[in-house]
Parts: structure tokens; C-alpha cells; sequence
């Protein structure tokens, strides 16, 4: 592809985030979430691999044969949640019912003024999380990969200009010692565990009957943090309603250099366990859409 194409299509999809933005803010939820219905629809004609991936997905947690209406669903609840992504950004917290399980956990971390690393996956909101932390005067930073970093890091100043910048990059000289900066601060870090930009580091574990190639870099992160790792995941229930789940993944994780390979698959394994537990209790909420099992292991 051509820089020229590139740098078009860019500017194309930040004129879409901002008119989307403004219709959200402008005009409010339930406006925003008619407009939903086309966009949807759209995607359902002419998004082929989307479509595939969603297919793939719903029938291994479902259990049978997915309809058109399950893979529309599946969309509109993604869909959904991206709008809301826009309120909880702009601070605008009343329009949800947020029901909160586990949260000793967090309230432990802050009474006795550590740093949480959470670790999460692209289910429901992780934006649901920031917003808590920000209610709670908590600083949470997401600790993503460049690329990903500078674009979301675009779209949170374009809908909350105030907000300042805790997205933490990784790939630079600086950004270990920019993540236990922030944990000794007592602010929380989180990064999502189940979708990683390239082939390297990636174990494969078993998920919905099949094996998955997860990333292990989050897990390895984590361990350099030496704090204990909280599973978080921000279920998205309808309507209005968020519930928000914590759980103890890893208690004060270590890596001995001669288990280390072992020691963190059995972090990923219990970690794809937990995110399969929630697939299933809320299984239109995940959001990765492209080909996430190996090809010639297909859901039978």
C-alpha cells in the first residue's frame, strides 16, 4: 500500500470518529444508538471476514450452528459498546448502572497504597474500568503497543480534551520504568491479554475446545511489576448495564530464569480459562473479529 493511501484512509477514519463523536455528544445515547442500526448493517453485508470470524466464534461458545441474527447481534453489541466508550470518556457516568464484583480486591491495593496490575481482554469495556478509577481519583493507564497507543491516544483527546495522557507505549526505551513508575505511585495499570500484533511470543493453550495462540508478553510484564495481577473484565449486560468482575489471576508473580517458560504458560492457561468462563456467561461480548483459531482446527 502506498504511504498516499495510507495517510488518506487515516484521515478518512479520524473524519468518522469525530462526526460519530459529535452525534454521541450532540445529540445523546439513545440518538447514537439508531444510528448504530445501518452501521451495523453494513458491516454485515460487506465485512466478509468479520462476518467468518463472528460465525467461528459463536458457534464454539454457543454450542450450535450461529444465525445471521446471532452475528448481528454480536456486531451491534461490539457497536454498543464503542459508543459508550464516548460517555465514559467524557466523564458522563449517570447515564450507566455499573454493578461492581470483587472490588475488595482494588479497595486492598488502595488501603495499603499499592499499584494493581490488571490484566483484561476485548470483552465488554475496559473504558468502564477508567471511568471507576477516575471516579475514585485513581490514575489508570493502559499499557498498549505503539501503534495502538497513538491512535487511542487520539480518540480520548478528541472526545475529553482534559484527559492526560496515560496510555503507556510500549516498545520504547522508557516504558518498564514508566509502568513501575506508576504502580509505585499507586495507580493502576492494565493491559489486555488476548490479541497481540505479530507471530512472536505467542503459546498456544487450550479456549473454547480448541487450542488459541495467546501473547505472552502481558504475562511476563507483569511479572517484572512483581505485584499481584487482577483479572478484570467489564461485562456488557443491555440497556444501560455494565458489571464489572475482579478476581486474583497471579498472587506477587516471580519468573525463575529455569521454569520461567513453564511458569508463565500456566498464568496464560488460566487466564484463557477465566476469559472462556466469561465468553460464556456473556457471549456476544467479545470483540476480537478476524481469524483467532489456526485454520485447519475449525469448530466442527
Amino acid at each position: 500500500m502506498s504511504r498516499e493511501w495510507l495517510n488518506a484512509r487515516e484521515r478518512s477514519n479520524t473524519f468518522a470518529i469525530r462526526v460519530l463523536i459529535w452525534i454521541a455528544l450532540a445529540l445523546g445515547r439513545p440518538a447514537a444508538r439508531a444510528v448504530l442500526v445501518p452501521v451495523v448493517t453494513y458491516y454485515l453485508i460487506f465485512g466478509g471476514r468479520a462476518r467468518r470470524a463472528s460465525r467461528d466464534y459463536l458457534q464454539r461458545v454457543l454450542g450450535r450452528k450461529p444465525s445471521l441474527r446471532d452475528v448481528f447481534r454480536h456486531f451491534y453489541t461490539f457497536a454498543t459498546v464503542a459508543l459508550d466508550r464516548v460517555y465514559f470518556l467524557a466523564d458522563r457516568w449517570s447515564l450507566f448502572d455499573i454493578g461492581l464484583h470483587g472490588e475488595e480486591l482494588l479497595i486492598e491495593q488502595l488501603e495499603n497504597n499499592k499499584g494493581c496490575f490488571l490484566i483484561g481482554a476485548h470483552v465488554g469495556s475496559f473504558e468502564s474500568l477508567r471511568s471507576l478509577g477516575r471516579r475514585r481519583q485513581v490514575t489508570v493507564n493502559l499499557v498498549m503497543f505503539e501503534e495502538n497507543a497513538n491512535r487511542v491516544a487520539r480518540v480520548a483527546r478528541a472526545i475529553n480534551p482534559a484527559l492526560k495522557d496515560d496510555i503507556i507505549a510500549l516498545g520504547t526505551p522508557d516504558s518498564m520504568l514508566r509502568v513501575i513508575e506508576q504502580l509505585d505511585k499507586g495507580a493502576w495499570v492494565g493491559m489486555l491479554a488476548d490479541r497481540a500484533i505479530s507471530e512472536g511470543g505467542m503459546v498456544a493453550v487450550p479456549f473454547l475446545g480448541a487450542t488459541a495462540l495467546f501473547p505472552a508478553a502481558p504475562f511476563r510484564i507483569a511479572a517484572l511489576t512483581g505485584r499481584t495481577v487482577i483479572l478484570m473484565i467489564g461485562l456488557y449486560r443491555g440497556a444501560n448495564r455494565y458489571d464489572l468482575h475482579f478476581e486474583t489471576l497471579v498472587e506477587s508473580p516471580s519468573l525463575p530464569r529455569a521454569e520461567r517458560d513453564q511458569i508463565v504458560e500456566g498464568w496464560m492457561r488460566l487466564y484463557a480459562a477465566r476469559l472462556e468462563h466469561y465468553c460464556r456467561e456473556a457471549p456476544f461480548n467479545w470483540f476480537n473479529f478476524y481469524e483467532f483459531w489456526s485454520s485447519d482446527d475449525k469448530a466442527a
